[in-house]
């Protein structure tokens, strides 16, 4: 029994030192501008943001926690709205003769899966399964420098002591420095609807906006509320001691 104990320890000490080795570097430390107390979201880098998902990432990555019409809580006008939902196809149904049929996405509708199922999206990915992004800000540590430091921390050299595996790409700031997914972002891969000049370095921050918005979209309400809150509860801290004090001042 004891001998089993002590297997175990040893096993899990591998495991944690094999895992420590294998952590991403340290992530780029950026200012963003729904960071404080006091942070926003900025709607114009947000919309910019949204565009690099539905050109880029959305072929691959799903976000299934959105609906089209909360496309317009970041500025986008209804028309707006519409116009990207009906670029996608939804099933829908059953008719009337109980058939399934296809139509056009409406702003009531959640985001498009770019996949019907994990099978088809791992047979289409080489094994690897795109996670779905409506939350991938909140489930990584650090998440928005995180996110913006993989996207932009692809290196095409590969150091001497890392041995990459077919089918990978070397970034230092993914665990293991081994990623499956190939660099989404290249220079003027899109054109920006305001103009503005779409570097890696812009793209990556813009889509990590909107990510950031898509996994947290009542801070800035949860924030005004905690401002509220804070302001009532000095002023009644206040009230109370000047009673206190007026209560008590011939004891």
């Amino acid at each position: 029994m004891c001998k089993k104990i002590l297997a175990g320890i040893l096993i899990l000490i591998a495991s944690s030192t094999a895992f420590a080795g294998a952590e991403g570097k340290k992530p780029k430390q950026l200012v963003w501008p729904f960071d404080g107390i006091f942070g926003k979201f900025d709607r114009q880098a947000a919309q910019r943001g949204a565009q690099v998902y539905f050109e880029v990432c959305a072929p691959c990555h799903g976000m299934d926690n959105l609906y089209y019409r909360n496309l317009k809580d970041i500025g986008f006008s209804e028309a707006e709205v519409k116009a990207i939902a009906k670029e996608y196809t939804v099933v829908d149904g059953p008719d009337g003769d109980g058939e399934m049929f296809e139509r056009s996405a409406l702003p009531s509708d959640r985001f498009v899966a770019p996949y019907p199922n994990e099978e088809a999206a791992r047979a289409a990915n080489n094994g690897a399964y795109p996670a779905d992004l409506s939350l991938i800000v909140k489930s990584r540590p650090d998440g928005a420098n995180y996110l913006v430091s993989l996207l932009t921390g692809y290196r095409e050299n590969t150091p001497e002591d890392v041995e990459l595996m077919a089918g990978l790409h070397y970034n230092p700031y993914f665990e293991g420095g081994q990623i499956a997914m190939p660099p989404p972002l290249m220079p003027d891969q899109v054109e920006f609807m305001d103009e503005t000049p779409a570097t890696l370095e812009q793209m990556a921050k813009d889509v990590t906006i909107f990510l950031q918005w898509a996994a947290e979209p009542e801070m800035e309400h949860r924030k005004s509320m905690g401002l509220k809150v804070m302001m009532f509860l000095t002023i009644f801290t206040i009230l109370f001691y000047l009673v206190k004090k007026k209560m008590w001042k011939n004891v």
